[in-house]
């Protein structure tokens, strides 16, 4: 089993702390490798080394940081097929489906290509006599990621491009589920030219997490996970003056109008609802067909699309659907709550529980599983499963589907299916979700946008990528400038204006 090192000062440093976390191989029960966790000392430690760094790594001109951007996306290109591997190892991902947590990683990178223009101030020549007003941003120093298990290369991406283009050093914390994703973009973001100490990644558990929020030297966090986590890192970071911006748990629906092509609506669910074995926090957990005759219709289509589903590991071939989950309790929490909804009364359609897989008898597999007749007081509507569970909520009609989603906690993403424009024109203005679709399934943004939800799925002013992510890892500095020739004006006491 190979032992993990945390990445320092651009090289590979072993734990001091003695306490080491197992990363598995989903498809096997397997343990492959142990992750040290660090202490509150060694974190310090390294945002001592990656402050020292940032220094330098500030006076880099943005175009020059522009030019290391543009080597570690031709980088990452280049390794794509061995960052996929190790990826689908450690999490479980089919091989096409980590290629495309890689690639909308890689888009992230590509617009910080163009970080100059997004890093320009502002100049009002002449605000007053022989005044000039003007605005420039600024990095802010050392800054830190707290990323998930779901996506071990794209939020890890998210993360670190912006940051270290705008000439901050980051502290990169990965889920200790599955790092070795992140150390490898770590070298190849060192191989790129990102000077020795602006990126460091230490791995860990609670203990250093609080570390990153407790440390006076970080001065900003960036954290994906669940809800009560987000709330907590939030919170803290705030007490301790922190810039924080925490995206949390989900619970996506997705109406079904009468209109709406129910074969393209069903291909929608089945995709958005079971890929990734439901681990995403863009997953359509909830289906809300409007009217009965379309609920059965829907069920009619949806069962033999998820009955064709390949469920494998990942060496089973590019045509595999999807894989495990993440855990041995992840898979146990899925099961309990699936049983929870027989048993609060839902009808349970496709069932994945006890699901085995010849030769991968350990393995972490659930089945596709759909529910019809969910009402919102039931666990499985109410929880977020994270798992290939797909609930389908009946409802007479288009303002109780509507309401149904703005009283649901969470506000990350949300989709309808219909033919007909003025219904999805009210549906977009008038539902309080951050990310919508129109005939859509899985609305994240192009990367020169930005990602985020609202409600209790995220806390924070700004959003993660595109535009907000330099608001958020730079400060600006306003500066009023004048230049005396001569001119003496003597005291002036009062607020002057810019006459």
């Amino acid at each position: 089993m190979e032992e993990l090192k945390h990445y320092i000062n651009g090289e590979y440093v072993a734990g001091t702390s003695g306490r080491f976390s197992e990363v598995r191989n989903p498809a096997t029960g397997e343990a492959i490798a142990k992750v040290p966790l660090a202490t509150p000392a060694e974190l310090n430690e390294a945002v001592a080394k990656a402050a020292e760094a940032q220094i330098e790594w500030a006076k880099v001109n943005p175009q020059r940081r522009a030019r290391v951007m543009m080597k570690f996306g031709q980088l990452i290109e280049a390794n794509m097929d061995k960052l996929a591997e190790c990826l689908s190892r450690e999490h479980g991902k089919t091989i096409p489906d980590a290629k495309g947590d890689i690639q909308r990683g890689l888009e992230v990178v590509e617009v910080c290509m163009g970080a100059p223009a997004m890093l320009k101030g502002e100049f009002t020549g002449d605000a007053g006599p022989g005044i000039d007003l003007y605005a420039i941003r600024q990095p802010l120093g050392v800054v830190a990621g707290i990323t998930p298990f779901n996506f071990p290369a794209m939020i890890p991406l998210w993360k670190m491009g912006p940051a270290l283009v705008s000439g901050n050093a980051m502290i990169l914390k990965p889920s200790e589920r599955t790092p070795m994703t992140s150390l490898m973009l770590a070298e190849l973001a060192t191989e790129a030219g990102v000077p020795a100490g602006v990126l460091q990644v230490v791995h860990g558990d609670k203990e250093a997490v609080d570390a990153i929020l407790d440390n006076d030297t970080i001065q900003a966090v960036g954290f994906v996970g669940s809800t009560p986590i987000a709330q907590y890192i939030y919170g803290r970071a705030a007490t301790n003056g922190k810039r924080a911006q925490c995206f949390g748990g989900a619970k996506n629906h997705m109406i079904i109008m009468p209109d709406a092509d129910l074969d393209k609506a069903a291909d929608a669910l089945v995709g958005a609802g079971f890929g990734a074995a439901g681990e995403r926090c863009m997953a359509v957990s909830v289906a809300v067909p409007v009217g009965k005759e379309t609920a059965d219709k829907l069920i009619e289509k949806l069962v033999p699309k998820i009955e064709k589903l390949k469920v494998a590991p990942y060496t089973a071939g590019d045509d595999t659907d999807y894989g495990p989950v993440i855990t041995a309790q992840a898979k146990e929490r899925i099961e309990s709550l699936i049983s929870s909804g027989v048993e609060q009364g839902a009808t349970l359609v496709t069932d994945g529980r006890g699901m085995k897989i010849q030769g991968y008898d350990n393995g972490y597999f659930v089945g596709p599983t759909l529910f019809d007749d969910v009402t919102p007081d039931m666990d499985i509507y109410k929880e977020e499963i994270f798992g290939p569970v797909l609930s389908q909520v009946r409802m007479e009609t288009y303002e109780e589907a509507l309401q149904l989603i703005i009283d649901n906690d969470y506000g990350n993403g949300t989709a309808i299916y219909t033919a007909d424009g003025d219904t999805a024109r009210d549906f977009v203005n008038r539902v309080n979700v951050g990310m919508v679709g129109v005939n859509f399934p899985i609305p994240v943004p192009l990367s020169y946008y930005s990602f985020g939800g609202w409600k209790k799925s995220a806390f924070g002013d700004l959003d993660q990528y595109g535009p907000d992510a330099f608001k958020f890892y730079t400060k600006t500095k306003k500066v009023t400038s004048r230049w005396f020739s001569g001119i003496k004006d003597g005291v002036a006491l009062n607020f002057k204006a810019m006459d």
